[in-house]
């Protein structure tokens, strides 16, 4: 199974990308997941939505042939990161590569609220976008505090609770996939 994750921080340090790269280590057996990397999307244009430079293209072209998307975004007042939404148009055009695709969301926050509000603003918006979005019931990955729970040193998630409880997601995202 081919999963990608689009990762809502451009921050070298940041714990959101810390959390893919953890889901990355403790599920390769279950599936490949790539990491796509957001920085190398120019800004968004409907002037160049019909001939789209290469990066472009080939983010795309990854999201498309992936199983699934992972979606782990930080809170910036309230509501998620320019360069995810950024990301989100670029994906909704043209050919809409998100459309029916299995979906599910995560992030982490240095707050106690961690990045619920981030969450229910993407929610909103992938709705729109008409992908197959995991229920949250059960399945709302909303750390909180994360410096506390994040290793300061190797920037590795270290707390069990948590880590527990994302296995519990993720393995529940791989049965929604295969639905």
């Amino acid at each position: 199974m081919k999963l990608v994750a689009i990762v809502g921080s451009l921050r070298k340090g940041s714990y959101n990308k810390q959390l893919a790269a953890t889901i990355k280590e403790r599920h390769g057996q279950t599936f490949d997941l790539e990491i796509l990397d957001l920085g190398l999307l120019p800004y968004y244009d409907q002037d160049t939505e019909n001939n789209p430079p290469e990066s472009v293209i080939d983010f795309k072209r990854k999201v498309k042939e992936a199983d699934g998307v992972i979606i782990i975004t930080p809170e910036y007042n309230w509501s998620i990161p320019g360069v995810l939404k950024n990301a989100l148009d670029w994906l909704s055009r043209v050919d809409k590569v998100l459309i029916g695709k299995p979906v599910m969301t995560a992030g982490a926050a240095t707050g106690i609220m961690g990045t619920i509000r981030a969450q229910l603003h993407l929610r909103q918006i992938l709705t729109a976008l008409q992908v197959k979005l995991l229920p949250p019931v059960g399945n709302e990955i909303l750390i909180n505090q994360a410096s506390a729970k994040f290793d300061e040193e190797t920037g590795k998630l270290i707390d069990e609770a948590t880590l527990s409880f994302l296995d519990v997601v993720i393995e529940r995202f791989v049965n929604f996939i295969k639905e």
